[in-house]
């Protein structure tokens, strides 16, 4: 664990094929921005200090303590997707809305459906006794 200011961020080796290829470093989604930043401003401080690179494989590039705004932003769709559409409660628990009142919009539309068909039923039924009547 490495302890900022902002939170804590988990960090682990990246192994590929039994070989090391890069410390990884991870922080918990949420709408927070402070820590994605912190982590961005501080690893470039450190890239910078041990002459390697910090990458942020989402964005696909290599960052600088000037890219905290842009990885901020991405995290924070990520963590929005992650909240509203995958279900990760401790993503972005704000993000979630409150779940719709009466019936799914499609439902009503089959209803509609299978009632039309219930009233032409019943129209050819009538039709059709009056013909053979």
């Amino acid at each position: 664990m490495w302890r900022l200011k902002n939170g804590d961020v988990e960090v682990s080796e990246l192994r590929e094929g039994g070989q090391l290829v890069a410390t990884e470093l991870r922080i918990p989604l949420s709408d927070r921005m402070d820590l994605a930043r912190e982590v961005v401003e501080e690893g470039a401080a450190l890239a910078a200090a041990a002459e390697v690179r910090l990458v942020d494989p989402q964005l696909g590039r290599a960052l600088s303590a000037n890219d905290a705004g842009a990885v901020a932003d991405q995290f924070l769709r990520t963590a929005r997707y992650a909240g509203e559409m995958m279900g990760v409660s401790e993503a972005v628990a704000a993000s979630y809305a409150a779940p719709p009142e009466g019936m799914p919009t499609g439902l009503k539309v089959l209803l509609v459906i299978g009632g039309g068909f219930f009233l032409l039923y019943l129209l050819v039924d009538k039709l059709l006794s009056q013909m053979g009547g």
